[in-house]
């Protein structure tokens, strides 16, 4: 047999020759090394079982990167899907990728399934991976692969689907892609039998058994391909880790995920909720919740103004024709509540403020003098969301932006982006975030969605650029990621657990002034076309509130806290004196209150507690006869003894630093 040549490219390693016989597999390549689930060929993932060829460059990939955590969480929904479908025989296959710590995979059944029928699933999952099925590939045929799948009527549509744009549609591309069609058998390891089959790309793990350690979630309803015009099938949701300790850390994670759910906070805490009768993904604000919004707003406003903004206000609804100009509606139409008829003509709600901030711009004429116009606005708009992705108010269909737009000269823009990105990370911190990323959005240039010549993006993209590079952070690579009108810098922040969040964008826009025939006159009295700088730093007032409750596990700040002490009497008799604490205490405009129930105290103090109060205020005899009071904090600490006078400015001080207690 005669032997090829491979170059085995490791990370972090220099590229090693090796000499093997014709016929090697990747797995033989990399005999012994158990964490090596697949292998990339030429830059393409391809099974373990390839047969290695001359001159392949193969790296190796281990089951904990991004790639391998996806093969085995695809694996482990083949299995899901073959367990379904032996318990289920009239069960109808939709797709199963893998998706962000887990995996789905979508049946058309007769009746959803229940918490009881996951467990069935689950043990038969086990009973799979116990016996060690082998993932074999198959390519086969348009036309064979309909025969065989005859019964399969959402795979044979994902056949004629294959290779179009909408092969893309919520994990379809993973079952056919634009490439040749393969189809996946579940075989026997003894007997070599058929146990099942999937249409699929792949890859896969070499066997059942190398999945080590999975759990099915939960289940839910969701349209085929996403669509509200298709028919609604059951999802069933779950995990799967390279070992049972990372699947365990990542279950408690969960726990402490599901404690900290705005939702559930927001209704404990009286914060806010989202009423049946206005409609999933419009949030009304309770007093309490109120008070932390006014605070978020109040800080914001004040170092906006410090900056040298100028606040606008903006109405809620328009001609259609302005978001026409604009190009929003040729590109985000599906994002864009439908159109109200009046007056002979088509109005819209506002899905975004820049259109209307740019009117003010061309409202009279402006000098270089002006320049830079940084417009801000509080502005209130609203997203067609689907019913499927709406959650809380981290994705809702109205929403507050703290929304900025800067007129600058092509000359000042290298500096106001220094400038505006470290005002937006210096502020972010202020609320007590600071883990954070840069990541940078680029058009993709096979992509007819982007407009604009190649030289404005590429000056564009390379301003932000330097932009980042400036603050010493990760910055991370989005192709493709950009709006239609320009790239985009993104902040990503992770939570007081890990999660990461989007937070504040910055965006480079050329296309908008043009469209809107935006003009300066500039120093040597020509007219110019100024750039345009998008910026929302919350995102949406709604969400950072959101991701703050989060972060905070309720428990904020006392300068943000809707109540920042609570005065809790020993005795009856007690009361009055702590009202004078709170008068004082309010006088300094602190947020004080008093519980003068009839509970025992160790109830108010249980009470204040779930309240995540900052401060409780205790007062009994002794502390009367002082002139003091006992503080008792969160974390069920105490501190005795404090003067009146001491402990107000001790509130005041910890308020006005915006620290932690």
């Amino acid at each position: 047999m005669s032997d090829v040549t491979v170059i085995v490219q490791r990370e972090s390693a220099e590229p090693e020759a090796r000499v093997v016989t014709t016929g090697t597999t990747a797995a033989a390549l990399f005999e012994g090394e158990r964490q090596i689930v697949a292998a990339r060929v030429r830059g393409e993932l391809k099974d373990l079982s390839y047969e290695l060829a001359e001159g392949d460059e193969v790296e190796p990939v281990g089951i904990s990167s991004p790639d391998g955590l996806d093969i085995l969480r695809h694996s482990t929904a083949h299995v899901m899907a073959q367990a379904v479908q032996e318990l289920f025989p009239e069960a109808k296959l939709g797709i199963g990728p893998p998706i962000k710590d887990g995996f789905y995979y979508d049946f058309d059944v007769e009746t959803p399934f229940t918490p009881e029928d996951l467990k069935r699933v689950e043990k038969k999952m086990q009973e799979i991976q116990k016996r060690g099925q082998r993932f074999e590939r198959r390519v086969t045929t348009d036309e064979d692969a309909r025969a065989e799948l005859a019964d399969e009527p959402y795979k044979l549509e994902l056949i004629g689907l294959k290779g179009s744009a909408a092969d893309a549609a919520e994990g379809a591309s993973a079952e056919v892609g634009a490439g040749e069609l393969s189809i996946y058998d579940n075989v026997d390891a003894k007997t070599g039998e058929l146990c099942w089959k999937d249409l699929c790309r792949g890859p896969h793990l070499p066997t059942t058994r190398a999945i080590p350690a999975f759990k099915l979630m939960r289940s839910a309803a969701a349209y085929w391909r996403g669509s509200e015009k298709n028919k609604q099938l059951q999802r069933i949701y779950g995990t799967a880790w390279p070992t049972k300790d990372e699947l365990k850390a990542y279950l408690d994670f969960l726990v402490e995920a599901e404690k900290r759910d705005h939702r559930k906070l927001g209704a404990e805490l009286d914060l806010f909720s989202i009423p049946e009768e206005l409609g999933s993904g419009l949030a009304v604000f309770h007093p309490k919740g109120g008070i932390v919004r006014r605070e978020m707003e109040n800080y914001s406003r004040k170092q906006h103004e410090d900056a040298g903004y100028e606040f606008v206000n903006t109405p809620h609804i328009s001609k259609e024709q302005l978001f026409e100009t604009s190009g929003h509606l040729p590109n985000y139409a599906d994002a864009m509540f439908p159109p109200l008829e009046f007056d002979g003509q088509n109005y819209r709600l506002k899905a975004m403020n820049c259109p209307m901030h740019n009117l003010i711009f061309k409202a009279r004429g402006r000098s270089y003098r002006e320049l830079p116009l940084r417009l801000f606005e509080f502005g209130t708009v609203y997203r067609y969301e689907k019913s499927g992705v709406v959650h809380g108010m981290t994705r809702a269909r109205g929403f507050t932006q703290d929304d900025s737009h800067i007129y600058c000269t092509k000359e000042q823009m290298p500096q106001e982006l220094d400038s505006l990105l470290t005002f937006v990370l210096d502020l972010l911190r202020d609320y007590g975030l600071g883990d954070f990323e840069l990541e940078l959005s680029t058009r993709d240039p096979e992509s007819d969605k982007f407009i604009g010549e190649d030289s404005e993006w590429e000056e564009a993209t390379e301003a932000l650029r330097q932009a980042a590079e400036k603050q010493g952070l990760p910055l991370v690579a989005d192709p493709g990621g950009a709006a239609y009108y320009g790239p985009k810098i993104s902040v990503q922040v992770k939570d007081a657990i890990g999660r990461s969040w989007q937070m504040s964008t910055i965006q480079v826009d050329f296309q908008q002034p043009k469209r809107f025939h935006l003009e300066y006159t500039a120093a040597d009295g020509s007219r110019q076309q100024p750039v345009m700088i998008h910026r929302a730093l919350f995102g949406s007032i709604e969400r950072f509130f959101a991701v703050l409750l989060e972060h905070y596990a309720g428990a904020f700040p006392a300068w943000l806290a809707p109540v920042q002490a609570v005065g809790i009497p020993i005795g009856d008799a007690h009361v009055p004196y702590l009202e004078e604490f709170a008068a004082a205490a309010k006088a300094r405009g602190l947020r004080v209150e008093v519980d003068s129930s009839s509970e025992r105290m160790q109830k108010k103090i249980r009470n204040q507690q779930r309240n995540k109060v900052p401060f409780m205020v205790i007062a009994g005899d002794e502390d009367m006869a002082n002139g003091s009071v006992s503080f008792r904090y969160r974390d069920g600490s105490q501190e005795n003894g404090i003067p009146v006078d001491e402990a107000i400015e001790k509130i005041a001080k910890v308020v006005r630093e915006r620290t932690q207690v």
